[in-house]
């Protein structure tokens, strides 16, 4: 039977109180009999049945009969038995380490209960490092879900903040707080996997960007019916980025050293104009100045209507909840944002290799 670690150490955690409250058990049942049975005081009592459990080689405290002796014998043996099991269970967790995974489950218990505005990668496999390797270099505060040993030690290896379970079933999104999170990324082995997951967590979450992975072109259509806002086929997508390679690789070199080079220089972002923060809704972008004053350059303007509206002139009215998208170096967007209001950027961090 496959158990996650938080299983094994809640499994250790019962056998050792299950073995303890044998052993209490046993030390009553001793207690009890030298008192009422042979008549003894309660300190007698429950002194016999102590010394007599640690094996200690006392004498007894009063004379025993027949009767007295076998309970004895079966008192030790009970004894034996349980003692036997608290130490094996102790030696194992130690040999193990499931005192110190206990510590560990418990900081990352509270680190889990803290979370909020954050990412959450189900599934750690070649495509989930990547999204990983990508979130840590932006600053993104994500956290990761796997049901795989190997998988979870190899996040634990770089960092990553990385809780062990199953991603389709509601116990585990509720572990990594699905509630507070803005998007989850279902990039586990299987498309049905991924499908459970993007349903599970718009169920627990309506407002949750849920971008999902799918091998199979029906796959696709079923995870944007299941409610996925963007599903992604890594076969499709490769096989036209190696067309627009071959076709036009100038053009892809730039934009993939914009969306994901390591030294990039340039940056594309997106922002959501807020009518109650931001200063310049309502104006045109001629008057609004946002190019002069920032020097980033706003590529396109996506309506609240979800109309698109490519290489906007300076006439062009910003409007209540318009979505900007802009392209410059790390400082223009951070001017950029501070122009349209202090929290207009909807995931813009100051990388981690600009100065």
């Amino acid at each position: 039977m496959y158990l996650t670690l938080e299983q094994k150490y809640q499994r250790i955690q019962k056998e050792l109180m299950v073995g303890t409250g044998a052993l209490g058990c046993v030390l009553l049942l001793g207690t009890l009999w030298y008192r009422l049975i042979e008549g003894w005081a309660w300190e007698d009592a429950a002194y016999m049945t102590v010394i007599t459990l640690a094996t200690v080689g006392y004498g007894e405290i009063h004379p025993l009969g027949s009767r007295g002796r076998l309970f004895t014998i079966a008192l030790i043996l009970m004894g034996v038995v349980s003692i036997g099991y608290i130490v094996n269970r102790f030696t194992e967790a130690v040999i193990q380490g499931y005192f110190q995974e206990g510590i560990r489950l418990r900081q990352q218990r509270r680190v889990m209960e803290s979370l909020s505005g954050h990412y959450i990668i189900c599934g750690f496999s070649r495509t989930g490092r990547q999204i990983a390797k990508d979130f840590e270099a932006e600053g993104v505060l994500f956290v990761i879900v796997d049901s795989e040993m190997e998988s979870v030690r190899y996040a634990q290896d770089h960092g990553y903040t990385v809780y062990q379970g199953d991603a389709t079933l509601d116990e585990t999104l509720f572990k990594v707080s699905i509630e507070r999170a803005v998007c989850i990324i279902a990039a586990l082995p299987s498309d049905a996997e991924n499908l459970y997951t993007v349903l599970s967590a718009k169920t627990l979450n309506p407002e949750i960007r849920a971008i999902a992975r799918a091998s199979t072109e029906e796959a696709l259509q079923k995870l944007q019916r299941g409610g996925a806002d963007v599903v992604i086929s890594p076969y499709i997508t490769g096989g036209k980025r190696m067309a627009a390679a071959a076709l036009r690789p100038q053009v892809m070199d730039f934009v993939d050293g914009i969306i994901s080079s390591a030294d990039r220089q340039l940056y594309m972002e997106e922002f959501l104009l807020d009518p109650s923060v931001c200063p310049v809704v309502g104006q045109t972008l001629q008057k609004a100045r946002l190019r002069s004053q920032s020097g980033a350059l706003v590529l396109a303007i996506r309506r609240a209507d979800g109309n698109l509206i490519g290489g906007p002139t300076g006439d062009t009215v910003l409007m209540p909840k318009d979505l900007l998208i802009a392209m410059g170096t790390a400082e223009q967007l951070r001017d950029l944002n501070q122009l349209l209001g202090p929290i207009s950027s909807k995931t813009l961090k100051r990388p981690k290799n600009s100065q």
